[in-house]
């Protein structure tokens, strides 16, 4: 079993540096780009909630929740869980005069889940935290004298992370995540004329990383002999990241590779050259009840203070931002765990909502999300490891004020496969 753990810790960390991906969304232009789900494909399907904690799931939001893996009733084993997430995202982008569709696939997360003991686990991985991947151009001016300014970018952020579960005493747990962020950003914003070959470039790229921590509290008392209350409290702290940035601007004739005059900007002697992002705290308070191993219905609000949000070194002009809100309802249904006549009864049902304000006012206009999701957990083998397979519909922005709405469907896909690691031996 070592030789197991040792080689999949090297995979996920060879294969880590591929885990940032694109994004195809026009919002991806504001902070860090695009901000992930960060969640399993299992919590994704449950309107992102993540509260829910069982004994063979690796909980990315929860850290709590490490405390509870392991194979229930039983003291003598140990679980370990491998679990991967890939995504398929299919994005109808809509102005108020014209549209198109693109789309993304990304690999969402890498994370293996151990229980040390009873009521103690610990799990790492890597999970991208935001994408940027944006293409647009702004029209200024009357057509045969239009001003076109284009703007791209891409890059983004990834999280690496090492997470600690403790029950610590009767239906209460603790945990702990600390993440190492890193990633790159550049920006390309290129100015011309219609007519006149002389254009402009402004290239910047910030280099990132910095850490953060994410601290749950979990208390799930039982009701009664079948059914339980769950509650939350999470809080991912205010993480002040470092970025080192750089920027070269000139100009071209023709075409923006075909560069004329551009240089290197002294941004040390401007103080920009090492410049801070700050990303405020996220609380989160969960809330919910179900039957043990049979179903489960819970509810989140998780808020952010975005207002305190900032970096220096990229300036945009029509961003404002505002407190920033979710509220996420979900849950799970399986008709009959253990059936041995029937594989849908094993087949575990999932669903939920979610209602995000963003916190971005652009134009004077709130840029919200909503999703509907839903999905299967397929059982493989023995019950103890499962393909997750979920979908999610929704819609983003709004095409008011000159802005883009974003029509999307998403189809994930997730892999949990758990394995015995250890028993006690026993001499009669």
């Amino acid at each position: 079993m070592i030789r197991k753990i040792g080689f999949a810790i090297i995979c996920l960390f060879a294969t880590g540096m591929y885990a940032q991906d694109g994004s195809v969304s026009p919002y991806s232009y504001f902070g860090l780009g695009e901000l992930r789900s960060g969640s399993t494909a299992e919590n994704q399907m449950m309107g992102g909630i993540g509260m829910y904690a069982d004994s063979i799931h690796v909980n990315l939001k929860n850290p709590a929740a490490y405390g509870g893996l392991g194979i229930q009733g039983r003291d003598d084993f140990g679980i370990t869980t491998y679990t991967a997430g890939l995504s398929y995202k299919q994005t109808s982008l809509k102005s108020y005069t014209e549209s198109q569709t693109t789309a993304v696939t990304n690999l969402d997360y890498l994370s293996i889940g151990l229980s040390i003991k009873k009521g103690l686990g610990i799990g790492f991985g890597i999970i991208p935290y935001s994408s940027v991947g944006y293409n647009f151009e702004d029209l200024v001016g009357t057509e045969g004298s239009q001003e076109i300014n284009q703007y791209s970018g891409d890059g983004g952020v990834n999280k690496v992370y090492m997470s600690v579960g403790y029950e610590f005493a009767k239906d209460f747990s603790i945990g702990v995540t600390a993440n190492y962020n890193f990633g790159r950003i550049e920006t390309l914003k290129v100015q011309s004329n219609e007519g006149i070959l002389l254009g402009s470039k402004d290239e910047r790229v910030s280099r990132i990383n910095g850490v953060d921590f994410n601290y749950a509290l979990s208390y799930s008392p039982a009701i009664d002999e079948a059914h339980t209350l769950v509650t939350s409290v999470r809080i991912n702290t205010q993480a002040n990241l470092t970025a080192r940035n750089t920027q070269r601007i000139g100009s071209f004739i023709g075409s923006p590779t075909q560069e004329r005059f551009v240089n290197e900007v002294d941004l040390a002697a401007q103080g920009r050259e090492d410049t801070g992002i700050t990303i405020p705290t996220i609380t989160t308070l969960g809330i919910g009840y179900g039957k043990d191993m049979q179903w489960f219905l819970g509810v989140e609000y998780s808020f952010q203070k975005l207002t305190d949000f900032s970096n220096d070194f990229l300036e945009i002009d029509n961003l404002v931002y505002k407190d920033a809100s979710t509220l996420a309802l979900g849950g799970f249904y399986t008709p009959e765990r253990n059936s041995f006549g029937s594989y849908f009864k094993r087949v575990t049902y999932r669903a939920g909502v979610r209602l995000e304000k963003t916190g971005m006012y652009v134009n004077e206009k709130d840029i919200n999300n909503f999703g509907i999701t839903f999905g299967l957990g397929l059982p493989l083998g023995n019950n103890l490891s499962n393909l997750n397979l979920g979908f999610e519909v929704g819609k983003k922005g709004t095409t008011a004020a000159d802005l883009i709405e974003e029509s999307y469907f998403k189809v994930n896909l997730g892999l949990s496969l758990s394995d015995q690691w250890f028993r006690k031996r026993k001499i009669n």
